[in-house]
């Protein structure tokens, strides 16, 4: 039997947290809420709708998704999960798209797999220009320097638990996603897009709402490009 387990960063989603757990499918077995330095009701509606619920108190999408990793290498050897999938607490994201997020896993031995937000998948207004822009230019750097064929760096992804060790992830902020597609191709792991929906999400973007996130997630993200383009 696969073990999966879910890991979810998320920073003041009082409104949609709840929404999201009760949507990820009955085929998981934990959901794993990191509570990013949250100042409302996050964490109790994530441990009323069935989560373990981690605090992190340094802000950073990076130092979440690090600290639900340190809380699983925690597990008994014999209760450790097969696959990791990451995925946002906004409800941007369909949470019961996570079987055939996994499902290349399981079923083909594939390594890693990203959810990508096709254009015609979009819910109008769910990307901002900058977001849109940004994933264009990071993936079309990735295919340059690398013959990847991402199209995305899109948050809601999956991989097998023992790869995820093997790519020593370390970013702690905006270049966490960039990171492990990057890392990923450095490996060789095999990897896959596929297709999901995409929706506005519940609450104001902490990263594309504003003018200083736009900007620091986009340094970051072609500071890792050009690291591991010229290393």
């Amino acid at each position: 039997m696969t073990r999966i387990v879910v890991i979810i960063p998320a920073y003041n989603e009082e409104e949609s947290i709840s929404l999201v757990i009760k949507d990820i499918p009955k085929i998981v077995n934990e959901v794993v809420v990191v509570s990013n330095n949250s100042i409302d009701n996050t964490e109790e509606n994530a441990r009323k709708a069935g989560a373990t619920v981690l605090l992190e108190h340094q802000k950073g999408y990076g130092y979440a998704c690090l600290k639900g990793m340190e809380y699983i290498a925690s597990f008994d050897y014999t209760e450790r999960p097969d696959i990791i999938v990451f995925l946002d607490g906004d409800y941007s994201d369909y949470p019961e798209e996570l079987t055939k997020i996994v499902k290349p896993i399981i079923e083909d031995n594939i390594d890693f797999v990203v959810g990508a937000r096709t254009k015609d998948l979009r819910e109008q207004g769910s990307m901002t220009p900058q977001q849109v822009f940004g994933n264009w230019l990071a993936t079309f750097l990735m295919r340059l320097f690398f013959k990847s064929t991402f199209t995305d760096l899109g948050p809601f992804r999956a991989i097998k638990y023992d790869k995820l060790l093997d790519l020593k992830m370390e970013d702690k902020t905006y270049g966490w996603t960039v990171e492990m597609q990057l890392k990923a191709l450095k490996q060789k792991l095999s990897y896959r897009e596929i297709p999901v929906n995409y929706r506005n999400r519940i609450g104001v973007s902490k990263v594309s709402g504003t003018v200083k996130g736009s900007i620091f997630a986009g340094v970051k993200i072609l500071g890792w490009i050009f690291k591991y383009s010229f290393k």
